[in-house]
């Protein structure tokens, strides 16, 4: 049947008052967008952080990863001197995940990317002077771990290929890549590769069990004998990074033996014994780096949030000067190869991330990119701010929150409660991106709680919403957060959402659920709405590492407990508007937690927007993808948190 004349001649109009949806995004229930939007947020989604990847092993340049210009996703650079322009190194229209130059003569990258947010990695080895890439492997198969030898002849890695549940170690030469050579069948998803000797005959590895528990294993790299090193201890432990000694007599690892807080300790292989090398009673060193020579340490401490980088002399751990540093969040610690010059990122509220180097003796900052904010001013944009607040049982729960200009938002402001994903995840006070655009142009207070079962305030505090736990996190919301909201004066406890990704979805869906008269609407991103479908459906390779943090399904008395608290068993208590946002290709969380959420509500009444994404997976990566899904929410949080109830 034609349209009348009169919607045809309308329909151009039509079309360019509204964002039509990307090809590969589906808008269900989701009212037209209007244009004039689009260029409100735009500023808001441009800054891309400029991320170390590690140095080259012969040079003084450095690998990064960001997205440029018009780009949609992630790619690889070579920054050749400090503040130069960044040659750019990969294409293509899938994002790469991570990249670390050949050792040796450093002639080519190693990187890894997946399809449609899939997570069946492959690697790939582009050629430096030709800029030529070459597919090292291909099929569904996960390839993770990567690492190169000191001397670049041969690559490590691990593969699913075997049932997609466990991991096989690889060996293969850096110019065959017909010649892959398994090395050692393992048991489990949860490994890593620490280290591998300077002299290219050992690898040492992680076996990860849950964030409480993990060990370390020394592999032959010519025969894969495996050896599981034994450290004493009055219970499990986490480890964290861990590095050979130059001579491969120690090993110098991050762990949390017998304390709170991860801190640094030294084991010599030749006698099993381990000592402290050095710790921070109330920090964790979340990060840790040996220099080539093995006599610098570094290593970053996770203070309530906030980095702070320590410089320590190896044999003895006395602490070096450390040049004054931007207050910030600091990842991605590597020493550049024969030399006391440490690399790193830097992100803070005002900037997304950007490289630095410090020449250790002599305590010389050097900054090597400067990320652009295009319109954004970053003195407009807002600092973080602590709260500490009493909540259940006397848990002390650390919330950042940000507020709006009291003079371009006067009066109570709407609140936007954003929960963290993990569960072992962390709120941190660094560059909030687009989430700026809340506090900035729709003068919304933005809070950002650390509910327990949060990494960074000690093992303690992590293992608070373990098992039985579960409903502890939900407390700290409706019971802690909620209060303070509603007693802080600047605050509209009458105009409150609440927002969260993976983990933080399901935290956002049982808030709404238990305080159903006082949350206005909800975002779940990917969330999880039924633990026991989540742990049925999950990836096999994922499957026992979330039960050692969710609980057993397979256990009668925690099946009932999961089913019970449990989103889609709770959804009378669910009558405000939600917008759900998944990718089809999610293999931690699988489409069908959102797809059973959706239409339940929906046969309840329950007012739902629901965007799907058939080229994603775990999140949204790119860039089309996320302008949408932000501007849907946008879109969504001015309807229904901003707008007085009819």
């Amino acid at each position: 049947m034609r349209a009348p004349p009169a919607i045809l001649a309308l329909l151009p109009t039509i079309l360019q008052a509204a964002i039509i949806p990307p090809a590969n995004m589906t808008a269900d229930g989701v009212p037209p967008i209007p244009d004039t939007l689009r260029e409100s947020v735009r500023p808001y989604l441009a800054p891309s952080s400029l991320n170390f990847q590690g140095w080259h092993p012969a040079k003084r340049q450095i690998l990064i990863s960001t997205r440029l210009g018009k780009q949609q996703v992630r790619h690889l650079y070579l920054v050749e001197s400090p503040r130069a322009k960044p040659r750019q190194l990969t294409n293509g229209p899938e994002p790469v995940r991570r990249g670390t130059i050949q050792g040796g003569e450093g002639r080519s990258v190693l990187f890894s990317r997946d399809t449609g947010g899939s997570e069946a990695w492959q690697l790939h080895q582009l050629n430096l002077a030709s800029s030529r890439a070459t597919a090292l492997t291909a099929g569904k198969a996960r390839h993770t771990g990567a690492t190169w030898s000191r001397n670049g002849n041969h690559l490590a890695y691990f593969s699913s290929a075997r049932n997609g549940r466990d991991s096989n170690l690889y060996l293969m030469p850096h110019d065959r890549k017909d010649r892959a050579r398994l090395l050692a069948n393992l048991s489990g998803g949860g490994w890593s590769i620490l280290d591998w000797s300077r002299d290219g005959a050992l690898l040492l590895l992680r076996e990860y069990i849950s964030i409480n528990e993990s060990y370390m294993h020394l592999v032959d790299a010519q025969t894969g004998v495996r050896s599981r090193l034994t450290l004493p201890g009055r219970e499990p432990m986490a480890i964290g990074q861990a590095q050979f000694s130059p001579d491969r007599s120690a090993v110098y690892f991050t762990c949390d033996r017998d304390t709170d807080f991860l801190h640094i300790e030294r084991l010599t292989l030749a006698t099993g014994i381990t000592e402290l090398l050095w710790e921070d009673l109330a920090r964790d060193v979340e990060d840790m780096a040996l220099s080539t020579d093995g006599r610098l340490l570094a290593c970053v401490l996770n203070d309530r949030g906030w980095s702070r980088l320590q410089l320590l002399r190896a044999r003895d751990a006395k602490t070096l000067k450390v040049p004054d540093l931007p207050r910030g969040i600091i990842t991605g610690l590597d020493w550049r190869p024969g030399s006391a010059e440490i690399g790193f990122t830097l992100a803070s509220a005002s900037t997304p991330g950007d490289v630095f180097s410090i020449d250790a003796p002599n305590a010389q900052l050097e900054r090597w990119t400067r990320a652009d904010l295009g319109a954004l001013d970053p003195q407009q944009l807002a600092e973080p701010r602590m709260a500490l607040l009493e909540s259940v049982g006397g848990v002390i729960v650390p919330v950042w929150y940000y507020l709006p200009d009291p003079v371009k938002f006067p009066g109570p402001r709407p609140v936007l409660v954003s929960l963290h994903g993990g569960p072992e995840s962390q709120a941190r006070p660094g560059f909030l991106g687009r989430d700026n655009y809340w506090i900035n142009e729709l003068g919304i207070a933005l809070v950002r709680p650390n509910v327990r079962g949060s990494r960074g305030y000690g093992k303690r505090y992590l293992q608070l919403d373990n098992g039985y736990q579960r409903e502890g996190a939900v407390d700290d919301v409706t019971e802690a957060v909620y209060q303070w909201i509603a007693q802080k004066p600047i605050l509209n406890q009458e105009r409150v959402a609440v927002m969260g990704g993976s983990y933080g979805g399901y935290l956002a869906l049982a808030v709404m659920a238990r305080m159903n008269n006082f949350i206005r609407c909800g975002v779940d991103r990917v969330g999880i709405s039924s633990f026991i479908t989540f742990l049925e459906n999950t990836k096999g390779y994922r499957r026992n590492l979330r039960r050692a943090e969710y609980g057993d399904e397979r256990d009668s008395r925690m099946m009932t407990f999961l089913k019970r608290i449990s989103p889609m068993n709770n959804l009378k208590g669910i009558t405000s508007p939600l917008l759900v946002t998944q990718g089809a290709n999610d293999l931690r969380v699988p489409v069908s937690e959102s797809e059973q959420l959706v239409k339940a509500l929906r046969t309840r009444k329950v007012q739902v927007e629901y965007l799907l994404a058939a080229d994603e997976g775990h999140g949204f990566r790119k860039q089309k993808n996320v302008e949408f899904e932000f501007l849907a929410t946008v879109a969504f949080l001015k309807r229904h948190l901003l707008t007085t109830k009819p």
